[in-house]
């Protein structure tokens, strides 16, 4: 429910209520019944929070919940939080069917898997090869100067 992400979002970004109540022109007392669920924000002061936590209205009114984990806060725009997913004894895992149907991904596709000190990234091999290509090409032009 939004009450549950409001709560998280003020959290995560280390608001007071007053100071969110201020950001977006409506009382402390109107925004904490919206984060108590005792009433709720209307589209105009949805879409100023949305904007305030930079994600969008429809991340803003759903309450996403993983196994294990509770309630997932919403993803900033342009970003995704898919669930959780476990891996099997021979280091498999199932990518969640939203992630498939956004990036189209079928059988036998080829991806790639990245990674750094806090994680595993996977991106298609078609759209790695392209950006390694664009390096290359900036690498050689300015190399050319």
């Amino acid at each position: 429910m939004i009450k549950d992400n409001l709560l998280i979002l003020r959290n995560i970004y280390g608001y007071s209520q007053e100071e969110v109540a201020t950001k977006i022109n409506v009382s402390r007392q109107a925004y904490s019944k919206w984060e108590k669920g005792a009433s709720l924000p209307d589209i105009v002061n949805c879409s100023k929070l949305a904007e305030l936590y930079e994600i969008t209205v429809d991340s803003l009114l759903k309450t996403e919940k993983s196994e294990g984990i509770g309630i997932i806060p919403p993803a900033p725009k342009g970003k995704n939080i898919w669930g959780t997913v476990t891996v099997n004894d021979r280091g498999q895992v199932v990518i969640p069917k939203g992630a498939r149907d956004k990036f189209k991904l079928m059988a036998g596709d080829n991806l790639v898997v990245l990674s750094d000190d806090e994680g595993i990234v996977l991106i298609s091999k078609e759209k790695f090869e392209e950006k390694i290509n664009k390096i290359m090409e900036f690498a050689s032009i300015n190399n050319d100067i």
